[in-house]
């Protein structure tokens, strides 16, 4: 919301409001003859121009930016979730690994066995 002093009022709305306000009273002004203040009302206009371009391409920039992260994230899901049978060699867990992880998921899994019977005396 803005608040702006025009050359004989004063005018309250959003800049697309003030922008057409301002056209709008330029025009007339143009229609009465007064081109002195048809080119102030004009000069007013073209500010709340400017200023929606700027909202509008910093609305684009950031719609872009949330866009990108929300395909990374996508990405990276799909990447995890890629199916065992597809990876080569080079990243297959070694049996090592696989046995390392069983144990930490058993071990996580007696903890949780363990803080749920605490809990339930």
């Amino acid at each position: 919301m803005f608040d702006s002093n025009g050359p004989d009022l004063r005018v309250r709305g959003t800049a697309q409001q003030l922008f057409e306000k301002y056209l709008q009273l330029g025009r007339d002004a143009t229609g009465t003859g007064d081109r002195i203040l048809a080119e102030a009302y004009f000069q007013h206009a073209e500010h709340y121009f400017r200023i929606l371009n700027a909202m509008n391409q910093a609305a684009e920039k950031s719609q872009q930016e949330r866009t990108e992260r929300q395909q990374q994230r996508q990405r990276a899901y799909e990447d995890r979730r890629e199916p065992r049978g597809e990876r080569s060699e080079e990243e297959q867990p070694s049996q090592e690994q696989d046995a390392e992880h069983n144990a930490e998921r058993s071990s996580e899994d007696d903890q949780d066995h363990r803080t749920a019977e605490v809990e339930a005396d």
